[in-house]
């Protein structure tokens, strides 16, 4: 048996979500000496309904047999979204004693069917990755789409280091603001899940030291389970291209956490044009990488 220790992002989390809400918002006098921003562990917890001393031990990171309504109770006081409800949820869940394998994921590689499924997506652009982004399968136009990722030798196949540690992202991107947010704000979440993946440590502590886009992203605890929406390319072959995408599960194996992520245009659209030159310029063969699940 063990224990996972995240009593730290607990305490982080709780209090920088603490920190955002006003009395007013929350119906409380506002007084004339506040010394914090926001609410005060008092104040959340007579709106939770618990004693001030069981808040203030919760907020220390002490989350392990809190029951699921008073958690509900505390999401409520502090305004959680159904994400950071989520989250919250699985930060307390995680911190329960449990056999180690069941929160630690081992090397799950993928079943060939599902590069079969890949290669039979013509008209989408499409990949499977982990929950660390790193990419583990492609299609062809999933190739020639992220070709600048997938030869970055910053990124080593995997889109978060892309996003921050290779400066031509900046340009890949069209609105690289917006996509950093998304995937330290994925990261953030699967790191509540899964909290004993040292592979996933090791890539949050590497791009916390390298750069200081990530750790301030890091250090805000937002929180994204869902991925989906629209992005603009500006790609080498095909130049400016827009494309919808959207991120889903993709359940190979339990506690596997593979992501298939597809990108689609409009058919009949100048964008679908746009794909199907993009078909004929791709790379030559799927990435392998032999150490990520």
């Amino acid at each position: 048996m063990t224990v996972n220790d995240n009593r730290a992002d607990v305490r982080d989390f709780l209090a920088s979500r603490r920190a955002r809400i006003t009395p007013e918002q929350a119906g409380l006098p506002s007084g004339p000496r506040r010394r914090v921003p926001g609410l005060r562990r008092e104040e959340v917890a007579v709106l939770a309904g618990v004693s001030p001393e069981w808040y203030r031990r919760l907020e220390k990171g002490h989350i392990a047999g809190v029951s699921d309504e008073v958690l509900d109770a505390v999401a409520r006081a502090l305004r959680l979204g159904e994400e950071e409800r989520t989250y919250l949820f699985d930060l307390s869940r995680a911190a329960r004693p449990v056999q180690r394998d069941r929160r630690c994921r081992g090397m799950e590689p993928l079943p060939p069917q599902v590069q079969w499924m890949l290669d039979a997506m013509t008209m989408s652009a499409a990949f499977v990755s982990n929950g660390r982004w790193d990419v583990l399968a492609t299609n062809a136009l999933g190739r020639a789409l992220y070709a600048p990722m997938l030869t970055s030798g910053e990124a080593r196949g995997n889109l978060a280091r892309y996003h921050f540690l290779d400066p031509q992202a900046a340009r890949f991107y069209d609105d690289w603001t917006g996509a950093a947010d998304t995937i330290a704000a994925l990261l953030r979440a699967e790191a509540g899940r899964f909290p004993c993946d040292e592979a996933l440590r090791s890539l949050i502590a590497e791009l916390s030291a390298a750069t200081p886009e990530f750790a301030d992203r890091w250090a805000s605890h937002d929180i994204l389970l869902r991925s989906r929406g629209t992005k603009r390319f500006r790609h080498p072959a095909v130049g400016m291209v827009e494309l919808a995408y959207h991120s889903m599960a993709l359940p190979t194996a339990a506690d596997a956490s593979h992501l298939l992520t597809t990108y689609t245009a409009e058919p009949g659209s100048a964008t679908e044009e746009q794909l199907r030159l993009l078909a004929s310029w791709s790379l030559p063969a799927s990435p392998q990488p032999a150490d990520h699940p």
